[in-house]
């Protein structure tokens, strides 16, 4: 699918309640493979909390970028009362102490700027970091995407959560705007075809193992945003970012070493 713009339904991904909704598969790859891919990337976490007007818990995805920081969909937790990543190797619940959301977000226009760079208490203690993708040469690659929860296959969408967290493939088809759009393939598909769903918010897409893309969105011309064949997903650019990312991280040290107030 390319540029199916008019006529799209988009949605953001976030889950009230316990439920989280994983990425929907190719119906004929087992779902095992899925699952071990998924848990190759260590850095893919799960993020909860709570909203100022609902007191139910929230529940979706999270990329951790350094031992205090991680980058999630500014959907998820805007307006949020307190969050928390849940650490599943560790078993322990990391405090969120900063939540910052791009300026560029629009609650009503899903895709607009949709990061959140978050502060931790505590060292979210990974062996390891991925790299930030710098390039602008995004379309056409390779990528990986990853989050947890609910899942399906491309035939009858998402169904069922079993908690595990998914990864797969897919290729970038184009850039609208600030996102990286990506679609099920039938003809030419990869070897672990992967789509996100709703819920997934907040995981990463990585190209070469860096991380490309934060987990938006699902556009559908069908109106039903199910991740099935025909729809597509969309993915926060982070190359855009970069500046700004990089901008509060170290203004966070300053303030560390009393540089500034």
């Amino acid at each position: 699918m390319k540029n199916l713009i008019k006529n799209l339904v988009a949605i953001g991904l976030i889950s009230l309640g316990s439920n989280l909704y994983s990425g929907t598969i190719d119906p004929y790859t087992p779902d095992e493979k899925y699952i071990e891919y998924g848990n190759q990337f260590e850095c893919v976490l799960e993020i909860m909390g709570s909203y100022e007007h609902n007191k139910q818990l929230f529940s979706a995805s999270c990329v951790a970028i350094d031992k205090n920081w991680i980058l999630t969909a500014a959907h998820v937790v805007k307006g949020a009362r307190f969050a928390f990543i849940y650490h599943e190797k560790d078993k322990r619940c990391i405090i969120i102490e900063e939540i910052i959301c791009s300026t560029e977000f629009e609650e009503k226009k899903f895709g607009s700027g949709d990061i959140a760079l978050c502060y931790t208490q505590s060292d979210i203690g990974l062996d390891s970091y991925p790299e930030l993708y710098l390039e602008d040469d995004e379309i056409g690659k390779l990528c990986s995407i990853v989050g947890y929860g609910f899942t399906g296959t491309f035939q009858t969408g998402m169904k069922h959560n079993d908690g595990h967290k998914r990864g797969g493939l897919n290729k970038i088809d184009y850039i609208s705007d600030s996102l990286l759009m990506c679609s099920p393939s039938i003809m030419s598909k990869t070897e672990l075809e992967f789509l996100i769903a709703s819920g997934d918010s907040g995981g990463g897409l990585f190209i070469d193992n860096k991380l490309a893309g934060i987990n938006s969105c699902v556009m559908a011309v069908d109106k039903k945003p199910d991740s099935t064949y025909n729809d597509e997903s969309g993915h926060t650019r982070v190359s855009k970012f970069l500046g700004w990312i990089k901008e509060h991280m170290q203004k966070r040290r300053e303030q560390a070493q009393g540089l500034l107030p």
